[in-house]
């Protein structure tokens, strides 16, 4: 059973289909099924349950997993309730994060605390790491294949299988889905300006009222194969005669399911540009899959080191860290052909993307807009640039182009009290959220708003200053700008927050005020949290441990509230 965020929703994929994998290889009847597709009472029924992990913003749990964690929850729950139960739970996160894979954590100490058996440690994978989630995986199914044999040893018939194939999964998170068209698109970065960042506004074409759409929402994105990729791809695998005939779906297997939103009826075509990711970058279970369909001995043999654990740290120079994409290994391994059958085997289904609404709607009304950075960028080893599938997506769409657009609600919650003081921290993109919370509160016309802003340089990349300019010159806003490269020394965010400790002690302990962070997951909010602990001591002459309580307890409030991605 796996959990996870958008963001990390392919490497929670992974490591849970390779999980499976390793049950199904001891002929295990095995299920690998997201948290919110999983009828909780079932829970009752099963004697073995693997949970994959990851975890959101500063310490929360993934989306996908609220429902099933707050049942863990009730207080009438007794402490027996899960002792027919062996588990076994894998974490993901990301070192950065104060709160190291936090989710996981919980979830193990309230698995054990509601009487479940752990029959192997908890794992924590770490992002940071350079081979990544797999980086503590590999070594983690090693443990529990012996602890599978011990467990649950085989009958003296029957022996480990080959590894097979696994299913693909998705999940139903989005609150619900909305027809919308493009308005506008501009670039908000200046034209010579290395990265290209886009204010993209969508009008929505059903009734949207006030209480569906909340200040902090999520946009969730559907984007589609470039038409080029798809054509490159349909030719490589020699389909060009099929590619449009029309296919029907069916789910042959209850436990290794179809994607419950891929049409039943479409063609080849339409399944690759709208629901294949043929343009990510391959994780290790597609060079697995690979090695079976390789004609060519020398590059079944190359594929088979790609999948040996000796062989990882090739495979992250060949794919990984240049980016390599799974076109681009096809082009490579021309032998390789998938049978039409195992398509939604070998390749995983596009992932939405998930955007913070940049607008209210009570200042745009029946909008959704979005600030958007465009991905595309050279790497040292592929003369090809690296694309974002999202991202050019939106560049390909022109005004009146239809698209279908999902509400998530966010992490950033404005507060109902427009008396009390925010701070607003967002470097880079993570402006969006923070312009949303701005126009509703200037609506609301709450005055005492503090916003940290973050560039690299105030002519080439300062999103929205003239909105924010004219809110400063309107009294609702105060406002200090990081341009990191403006200067001799590089300022961030974190500097100019330790230069206003006597504003922050006021907005944040006197007057009780809450504090929003959004922006890259790197060390941004670590670096934040640290610089208001520092203002904290210093106004208050507390120790390091104090100031540290303080921003828990702020958390527990809802009164700290972050929304980062990587």
């Amino acid at each position: 059973m796996w959990g996870s965020t958008a963001s990390e929703t392919g490497n929670a994929e992974d490591a849970a289909e390779r999980i499976g994998r390793q049950l199904r290889r001891r002929h295990f009847r095995t299920r690998t099924v997201a948290m919110d597709a999983f009828d909780i009472p079932n829970l009752f029924d099963e004697n073995l349950v693997l949970f994959v992990c990851s975890t959101t913003g500063n310490g929360a749990e993934p989306h996908n997993m609220t429902a099933f964690w707050n049942a863990l929850l009730r207080a009438d729950l007794p402490a027996d309730l899960l002792d027919h139960l062996d588990i076994a739970v894998f974490g993901i996160g990301d070192s950065s994060y104060e709160r190291f894979c936090w989710a996981s954590k919980k979830l193990h100490r309230r698995l054990l605390a509601l009487g479940a058996h752990q029959i192997l440690d908890r794992a924590d994978a770490d992002e940071q790491h350079y081979l990544g989630v797999n980086g503590t995986l590999d070594t983690w199914l090693k443990s529990l294949g012996t602890a599978l044999d011990e467990l649950y040893p085989l009958p003296p018939h029957l022996s480990i299988l080959p590894d097979a194939s696994t299913p693909n999964l998705d999940s139903n998170f989005c609150l619900f889905k909305a027809p919308a068209c493009l308005g506008s698109m501009r670039r908000i970065t200046h034209p010579d300006w290395f990265q290209d960042v886009r204010h993209i506004e969508f009008d929505v074409l059903d009734d949207i009222s006030i209480n569906q759409i909340r200040t902090g929402d999520v946009a969730v994105l559907f984007p589609a194969n470039d038409p080029a990729d798809v054509n490159y791809f349909i030719s490589r695998q020699n389909w060009e005669s099929i590619a449009d005939n029309v296919y029907e779906i069916r789910n042959v297997d209850r436990d290794r399911p179809v994607p419950q939103h891929i049409p039943i009826h479409l063609t080849l075509r339409e399944l690759i540009t709208q629901y294949l990711d043929i343009a990510a970058v391959p994780r290790l279970s597609f060079f697995e899959f690979c090695k079976n369909f390789a004609d060519d001995a020398r590059e079944r043999e190359r594929l088979e080191e790609f999948c040996s654990p000796e062989g990882q740290d090739d495979l992250f120079d060949y794919c990984q860290r240049p980016r390599r994409t799974i076109l681009e290994v096809l082009a490579e391994f021309k032998s390789v052909k998938i049978p039409l059958d195992y398509v939604l085997d070998v390749f995983s289904v596009i992932r939405p993307r998930k955007f913070s609404i940049a607008s209210a709607l009570k200042a745009h009304p029946g909008k959704i807009q979005l600030c958007v950075a465009i991905v595309r960028y050279r790497s040292l080893s592929l003369r090809v640039p690296r694309k974002g599938l999202c991202s050019n997506w939106l560049t390909r769409l022109r005004p009146g182009d239809e698209v279908e657009i999902g509400l998530e609600r966010g992490t950033l919650a404005v507060p109902e009290d427009n008396l009390k003081p925010v701070v607003l921290i967002g470097p880079g993109t993570g402006i969006a959220p923070m312009r949303a919370i701005l126009e509703h509160r200037v609506a609301m016309r709450a005055r005492d708003n503090l916003l940290y802003l973050g560039c690299r340089s105030i002519k080439a990349d300062f999103h929205y200053h003239d909105e924010m300019a004219k809110y400063a010159d309107a009294k609702y806003l105060s406002w200090r700008v990081a341009a990191s490269r403006d200067q001799d020394h590089k300022v961030y965010v974190q500097d100019e927050i330790a230069r206003d400790s006597t504003l922050l002690h006021e907005y944040v302990y006197n007057r009780g005020g809450s504090v929003y962070i959004s922006g890259s997951s790197n060390k941004m909010p670590a670096a934040v949290r640290k610089a208001i602990e520092g203002v904290l001591q210093k106004t208050n002459d507390w120790t390091d441990i104090q100031a540290k309580e303080y921003i828990l307890q702020m958390e527990r409030e809802g009164r700290w509230s972050e929304e980062t991605w990587a």
